[in-house]
């Protein structure tokens, strides 16, 4: 039987001697719904998001969500035409690629947003959802509701913001987290941001790395406990190490969705098929690395056979029209008819 696992509930598996614990008035269930139904009610003067309207909508549906990570535009517009219902931004990605660089705190606010913008105005359909990965909120609390308000007018669907202490690292590397009052303070000010904010709804994941910085699956657990308490739409816990692990992820805050991410070639996590994930629990899976990894051997082998045979093997590349069709030059030529003032002349 799953018991509802509100912050009170938890007291028991805080490890001892650590900060105050943050009590909860409401359970966690209760209280969310009352955060749902502010966000709906919001004022009719802010900028409506249609992304995070329709991944409110996913979120509600019984079939777990595939979410492969762009870095950039074209990255987007192929997985939006592969047929995905959503995607998602990585930071490691965007900082891979961008500025060759590790996901180690090096890249800005301003950087990612600038990326972001891109992303979601590179999908046909202006619905289309991606989630942008906003690492620690680039500061505090008061810079949290600033990073949550840039990426909802960039068009984002949906912010993931984790508990990590400046310099961030890759969850899966060695990560340092805030004390438990400031990373539940910050996750409160994100949702605080999306619920009265100028830039317009936007779906919160509050995300933990506490399971390897602290290597306590208990704090991980009460910290997501905690995030739902404050507000968050959606949870995730990076680098869990066992499938019993995740079950147990999964029995916090009934009714909250959470995330599971799937790194291939060495995470922490065990690699589930969706199917698998679902019947645990978890409502999204994004693949961070998978498209990254892919373009990076790719292009090493492309340029390797540059190197050594003078030319690339052409079965291993598109053909230059359907390279010129992924690019959009069909729509651009057919759109341009339409202004062209020589014809019929």
């Amino acid at each position: 039987m799953t018991t509802v696992c509100t912050i009170a509930h938890m007291h028991s598996i805080a490890p001892p001697g650590k900060m105050r614990v943050l009590r909860s008035r409401t359970p966690i269930a209760s209280h969310r719904r009352h955060r749902l139904v502010t966000t709906a009610s919001a004022s009719s003067s802010r900028p409506a998001n249609p992304a995070a309207a329709n991944l409110r909508e996913l979120l509600k549906g019984e079939t777990i969500l595939r979410a492969p990570c762009a870095h950039d535009a074209l990255t987007a517009a192929l997985i939006e035409r592969a047929g995905f219902k959503m995607g998602f931004m990585s930071g490691f990605c965007v900082s891979a690629a961008r500025l060759a660089m590790p996901d180690a705190g090096l890249i800005s606010y301003g950087e990612m947003e600038d990326v972001g913008r891109h992303i979601t105005q590179a999908t046909a359909d202006p619905a289309f959802p991606f989630i942008g990965d906003a690492d620690d909120g680039y500061g505090n609390a008061m810079n949290a509701k600033r990073t949550v308000r840039g990426y909802a007018r960039a068009g984002f669907a949906g912010i993931l913001m984790e508990d990590q202490a400046a310099p961030k690292a890759c969850g899966h590397t060695k990560p340092k987290v805030l004390p438990r009052d400031e990373a539940v303070a910050r996750v409160r000010a994100a949702c605080d941001e999306r619920d009265e904010g100028v830039g317009g709804d936007i779906v919160v994941f509050a995300r933990s790395d506490s399971r390897s910085a602290m290597d306590s699956l208990d704090e991980a657990l009460w910290r997501v406990a905690a995030f739902a308490d404050a507000g968050a739409d959606a949870l995730f816990i990076d680098a869990l190490r066992s499938k019993e692990e995740m079950r147990k992820f999964c029995a916090i805050a009934p009714g909250v969705p959470k995330m599971a991410n799937m790194l291939e070639g060495g995470g922490s996590t065990p690699i589930c098929s969706p199917e698998e994930l679902q019947d645990m629990g978890f409502s999204v899976v994004a693949y961070p690395l998978t498209v990254l990894g892919a373009y990076v051997k790719a292009t090493e082998r492309v340029l390797r056979e540059i190197k050594e045979d003078g030319y690339p093997d052409e079965s291993g590349l598109p053909t230059f029209a359907e390279l010129k069709a992924t690019c959009g030059f069909p729509g651009y030529y057919e759109e341009e008819k339409r202004y062209d003032v020589r014809a019929g002349k």
